[in-house]
């Protein structure tokens, strides 16, 4: 927890260097962790790449639990979202 927090942290403070379009930019307050297989990491940057149109499709709630779903992965809603 400590490291995500750190990662948080410190990605948000660089981020907001970047520009003024960056000024107000923060993480949600959650964070969520998956491993990908090296097989499918061109999938994975693609996906981050095309994000914004994926989510004008699908909503990323509905997405993160048909992924938790399909992957018989046992979770509680109170404790998935902000």
């Amino acid at each position: 927890m400590k490291l995500v927090q750190e990662i948080k942290a410190h990605s948000s403070k660089w981020i907001k260097t970047k520009g003024p379009q960056y000024e107000t930019f923060f993480w949600q307050d959650g964070y969520g962790a998956f491993s990908v297989c090296r097989d499918e990491v061109n999938r994975v940057i693609k996906y981050i790449k095309n994000q914004r149109i994926h989510h004008q499709k699908q909503k990323f709630k509905d997405e993160v639990i048909e992924m938790l779903e399909k992957h018989h992965i046992d979770y509680d809603e109170k404790y998935v979202w902000d």
